[in-house]
């Protein structure tokens, strides 16, 4: 545009460091376009539908940005005394013709001049990773841009469009003054571009369109979207056009139904993201290292209380029954720390680490049906052998299959050896039957969740731990009903998880308990509806939560591994039926205790692993509901590192008491 030109950005918490830091390895961010319509700027969106819009995008994890209608610099911006032509109607084109030929290029501007700038300061929809909507003129920009290059953007929608400008008083014009003749508008007329085609656009499985049925301009015959669903038909192209009842042309409109549009963006850009990361991994060369030992980085675990330590390692074949996997991502668990410190009375070093990963099949041993090399995978602690003899795996009641307990509990595989040495070539133990903190790693066929490769496996690995056990904690160990009572304790990605779980179950009162207050928010944001900071009490917290209920509450979760804690959960749960679930785990020795009195009068006390989930079974299954965008969570991922040599710093992260997971990609 030959001028300065303003745009407004929002991005999800989660990528806030793409913008105030200057890394070179940036998180790719999907984004959203949204273009605004006639009169209005870059501010016009956010302050009128932007709250709506901005919480539905921090929970599909995308980014959006609002550039201005038009140039608009000094004076040598030209402009009329008009709300539709000149400063304010840009109508997202190209200008010919003079005096609006000089700057009027906005077509330029939103296609190539701002994703550049996006991609190349804040890593911002790079490989394309972008989507375009907008609002009557914004809503022609968004589908004339997108119909005419569908290669460059995921989706597109639109709010009360100018569907066919070349046949209405706004288009011609714009068309007239900024080409000099309405017939050559029609290669910005989303209406005529589809009476080109003949075949349905194949990137766009449908496009959105939400109308008003009260808004003056439909009446007017401006907006025509009659036309451009006609013109849809004849070439195949599917549109979803809502005529919203009682709706006339305004934000309030927006703000209605932007959340619908910010989500329908968000999985088809979550879809596209897990496809360009297959595509890459589908680039590794597999067969040369089949069969064969591989070389790789780790980082091992020493002793208790040391920083982990970067090593070259050999990872040996697989053998019967067992898989070797690339480790894609690895989130950072409260149990990796809690070993590491020392507490775990199973823990062994030197080992390595990490249980809560997304992983692609790299080869398989001998005897392996279940997966094959490309598969992507999660490794689940709680493996699921599911043979007719296994009384655990056929069994509704647990998910405890004892098949390789006992020696992943000595860090072994099931043959009683190890798959890693260290450069000496001395034996590394595993862990917990997965030790993702290595690049490759072998596991048991047993402990594989085969998952669809449709969700990144950077999101993908949360459901190899936390959030898996909170939400199966509510769902299947405790089976909280609709318009139940639930406290909370310990607001971590596992407490925020149960939160999550008791909100999808219908729980009418859900009660958030931690010593930390700034982590308040995000429970209530996830359906939290009271708060209690623990540490501010003068009593203790069991008959604080008894007084705001009267008889206590249905179900209590302990989520924190205190026993202290555990037993004032129980204590509240509610006197006659009340359940309390013990999640956390404790450190080595401790044990817990109450009065029999408590349990006499009705209440329950049981404990979950891995949220009773059987790992094989259902992990795909949540793994598809989050495809789905039934179960999002993007929320729990606060921080974002690269190189497995990054995971001291995910520790240091996750001891700062602000980050729920923290995921290094490999």
């Amino acid at each position: 545009t030959k001028t300065p030109m303003t745009f407004g950005l929002f991005v999800p918490s989660r990528y806030v460091t793409n913008i105030t830091e200057k890394s070179d390895n940036k998180t790719n961010v999907p984004v959203i376009f949204w273009l605004s319509g006639l009169t209005c700027d870059d501010t016009n969106f956010a302050q009128k539908a932007g709250a709506r819009a901005f919480l539905a995008g921090e929970k599909e994890g995308v980014a959006i940005v609002m550039p201005d209608t038009s140039p608009r610099g000094d004076n040598s911006v030209p402009n009329v005394d008009s709300y539709d032509l000149g400063i304010g109607a840009g109508f997202y084109v190209n200008a010919t013709k003079a005096p609006y030929s000089t700057h009027y290029h906005m077509y330029n501007y939103v296609t190539i001049e701002l994703p550049n700038l996006l991609k190349e300061h804040f890593s911002i929809g790079k490989d394309n990773l972008r989507s375009i909507t907008g609002h009557s003129m914004g809503g022609h920009g968004a589908l004339t841009i997108a119909i005419k290059d569908p290669s460059n953007w995921v989706s597109v929608s639109a709010f009360s469009p100018i569907c066919n400008p070349t046949n209405c008083p706004w288009g011609k014009k714009a068309f007239e003054n900024y080409f000099g003749s309405v017939e050559i508008g029609k290669a910005h007329d989303a209406t005529a571009l589809l009476s080109e085609r003949s075949t349905p656009i194949a990137e766009f499985d449908d496009i959105l369109i939400d109308q008003g049925d009260a808004d003056n301009f439909l009446t007017e015959k401006q907006l025509l979207p009659e036309n451009l669903v006609e013109a849809a038909g004849r070439c195949g192209q599917k549109v979803t056009l809502r005529m919203q009842k009682g709706y006339d042309h305004s934000y309030f409109f927006i703000a209605s139904f932007i959340e619908d549009h910010v989500s329908f963006h968000g999985k088809r850009l979550q879809k596209r993201s897990a496809q360009i990361l297959a595509s890459k991994a589908a680039a590794y060369d597999f067969a040369s290292t089949a069969g064969k030992p591989i070389t790789c980085q780790a980082m091992v675990a020493r002793g208790p209380k040391q920083p982990l330590s970067l090593e070259t390692i050999t990872v040996a074949p697989p053998k019967a029954g067992e898989v070797r996997v690339k480790v894609i991502a690895n989130a950072l668990c409260h149990t990796d720390v809690y070993t590491l410190d020392g507490h775990d009375p199973e823990g062994l070093f030197p080992s390595i680490l990490g249980h809560e990963a997304g992983c692609i099949v790299e080869s398989v041993g001998e005897g392996v049906t279940s997966v094959q090399v490309g598969d992507h995978v999660i490794p689940c602690y709680t493996p699921q052998c599911a043979a007719p003899s296994c009384i655990f795996c056929q069994s509704p009641k647990t998910n405890l299959c004892p098949q390789i307990r006992g020696t992943q509990g000595q860090g072994l595989m099931p043959d009683g050896t190890v798959r890693f040495t260290d450069k000496d070539g001395k034996p590394i133990y595993h862990f917990m039957g997965c030790s993702t903190m290595s690049e490759y790693t072998v596991l048991a066929e047993i402990s594989c969740a085969k998952i669809s490769k449709e969700l990144a496996l950077e999101k993908a690995c949360l459901f190899g731990c936390g959030v898996s056990t909170g939400l199966g904690a509510v769902w299947n160990t405790c089976k909280v009903e609709v318009d139940s009572s639930v406290a909370v304790f310990g607001l971590g990605a596992v407490g925020l998880a149960v939160i999550q779980g008791a909100k999808m179950a219908g729980a009418s009162r859900i009660i958030a308990v931690d010593i930390n207050p700034e982590k308040f928010a995000a429970a209530v944001a996830l359906g939290a509806t009271d708060t209690v900071d623990s540490s501010k009490l003068d009593k203790p917290v069991q008959a604080h939560i008894v007084e705001m209920t009267k008889w206590g509450v249905d179900y209590t979760f302990d989520c924190t591994g205190n026993v202290n804690v555990m037993r004032a959960a129980l204590e509240c749960a509610h006197r006659g039926w009340g359940t309390s679930c013990v999640i956390g785990v404790a450190a080595s020795g401790h044990e817990i205790s109450t009065r029999p009195f408590q349990l006499v009068t009705g209440r329950t006390w049981k404990g979950t692993a891995f949220g009773g989930f059987k790992s094989r079974r259902d992990v795909p299954k949540l793994v598809q509901r989050c495809i789905d965008g039934k179960l999002p969570v993007d929320h729990f991922i606060t921080h974002t590192l690269d190189g497995v040599d990054k995971t001291n710093d995910a520790i240091e992260a996750l001891h700062g008491g602000e980050c729920l997971r923290a995921v290094v990609r490999y």
